[in-house]
């Protein structure tokens, strides 16, 4: 509810919309596969999902109310049941917990997320020590990690590299999780790159184009505005991060669930208003907001583009093969 000495003060405003936003390919092929699981009209059991299919409590919400359930542990899904592992991608030791309970498993991990794991085995298989930048307790972060565990260290910034016990002779690499801030993910890579003269990576980015376009759509936008609102879930690390990019270039920038967590004291001395969602976010949550801002007047929405995304990922190989 808008309180009453907000309501008194309506005045035009401008609102810029940041894109892309909202969805990423990812993020859409995880969220379909279990659509079409709860589509099959004769389907015999529910259709169970390890973790939060992608990190979003608006988006879990709805596919639970059509029936998905949703568990933190695979202890939890009956025996030969179907499960979906979420975008964020699951560890070995995950993997073969599910064949020990003869579960039927789709596999709705990102593509890009699948590329790091990929890596991580091949840098352990030549012997190499891997520097994993990421956030630890993050669920890519813990199945990348379960790749390689013996072999695999994960720091967050340049103070966690300068701590590092590794010595100088061994050869080391680096991965990162892909939804991290691209400008300080790059100054972490580059104390590594200090501290290890002879590290090496991978032959393309970890951090994903999704994330790398809304951070960049976000920073353009928050340097034109007095505030910067970002729909997402605060389990959201591109979210997170995309707040985070608004805030290092000085303008005031808040995460939101959706247009109910907007705080009047936020628009009131606005008139540039800033928007955009994380990759795990429904557009139709970035539309509610805009709706709500008019509360406070009349808006004009301007739509900001740094990049045309185009990029669509097959379904995960089980569903190729159901009907």
């Amino acid at each position: 509810m808008i309180a009453e000495e907000y309501l008194s003060q309506r005045r035009a405003r401008t609102v810029l919309l940041a894109a892309p936003r909202s969805f990423c390919a990812g993020v859409e092929r995880a969220i379909h596969t279990v659509e079409r699981l709860l589509a099959v009209s004769d389907r015999p059991a529910p259709i169970y999902v390890r973790k939060q299919i992608v990190h979003n409590k608006h988006v879990v919400a709805d596919l639970a109310a059509r029936g998905a359930v949703f568990v933190e542990d695979l202890n939890e899904v009956p025996r030969g049941a179907t499960v979906v592992f979420s975008a964020h991608g699951v560890s070995p030791q995950v993997r073969e917990q599910a064949v020990q309970r003869g579960l039927t498993v789709i596999d709705a991990c990102c593509p890009l997320v699948t590329k790091v794991h990929s890596e991580a085995r091949r840098f352990a298989a030549r012997g190499d020590t891997i520097v994993l930048v990421g956030h630890v307790g993050h669920e890519e972060v813990e199945g990348t990690f379960g790749e390689a565990p013996e072999n695999t260290v994960v720091v967050d910034s340049p103070v966690q590299v300068a701590a590092l016990q590794i010595p100088d002779e061994t050869p080391i690499s680096y991965l990162t999780q892909t939804t991290l801030s691209v400008e300080e993910t790059a100054e972490t890579i580059e104390a590594l790159r200090q501290r290890f003269p002879n590290l090496r990576g991978p032959s393309s980015a970890d951090i994903c184009y999704a994330s790398t376009n809304r951070q960049r759509a976000v920073e353009e936008v928050a340097e034109r505005s007095d505030l910067v609102l970002v729909v997402g879930s605060t389990n959201s690390s591109n979210s997170q991060r995309m707040v985070e990019v608004a805030q290092r270039h000085g303008t005031p920038a808040h995460l939101i669930d959706d247009a109910e967590a907007i705080d009047p004291a936020w628009i009131e001395p606005a008139e540039t208003i800033g928007l955009s969602a994380g990759a795990s976010a429904p557009s139709t949550l970035v539309d509610a907001v805009i709706e709500a801002l008019r509360s406070w007047g009349p808006i004009t929405v301007y739509e900001h583009i740094v990049a045309d995304e185009n990029v669509a990922f097959a379904p995960p190989t089980a569903m190729r093969r159901r009907p």
